[in-house]
């Protein structure tokens, strides 16, 4: 995921290793901070594969900077990256959320379309963090308040994700 936040970022417009480390710190949240060890070499693997460009200008002060920009092979990664999202790109909530992030790039409304119902397909599946044997708890089957919070808040989120999905799609 840290790719297409990448990519995606990038698509939008040139940017400083450091103005994108912020960018996607934002969109992922403070529980998944990004690094330099791993942006830096996911940078070097998107720029060795031709996916972007480094260009280098002076800096503020004596340093100078690295502005990163989107190739025309870049832009046809995230394209391809958008519109074939599958498996856990659908099913984890955080990567979906960098998906719906850049989803917009994608210039036709069926692709786009197409990733969300593959999103609302899988949210409609039965689901529940804990099991009694081979049943799955729902949020009044538990005495634990903990487990019974997070059965409700997970209930009540998928909840309004199909809600915004079903109206994304009508």
């Amino acid at each position: 995921m840290l790719e297409l936040a990448i990519l995606g970022f990038l698509a939008e417009n040139p940017l400083h290793g450091y103005q994108l480390r912020h960018r996607i710190e934002h969109l992922s949240g403070h529980n998944r901070p990004v690094s330099d060890g791993s942006l830096y070499p996911a940078i070097n693997r998107l720029v060795s594969a031709g996916l972007l460009e480094r260009r280098t200008e002076p800096g503020a002060s004596a340093a100078q900077r690295h502005t990163l920009s989107l190739t025309k092979a870049g832009h046809r990664e995230l394209l391809c990256r958008l519109r074939d999202a599958k498996g856990l790109d659908i099913s984890d909530g955080t990567r979906f959320f960098t998906i719906l992030a850049f989803l917009s790039h994608l210039p036709d409304i069926a692709d786009q379309h197409a990733v969300l119902r593959r999103r609302l397909e899988f949210l409609e599946q039965p689901a529940s963090f804990f099991y009694d044997g081979e049943r799955g708890l729902g949020a009044d089957d538990t005495d634990d308040p903990y487990r019974r919070g997070m059965l409700t808040i997970a209930r009540a989120t998928s909840r309004a994700e199909k809600a915004w999905l079903r109206e994304v799609l009508a």
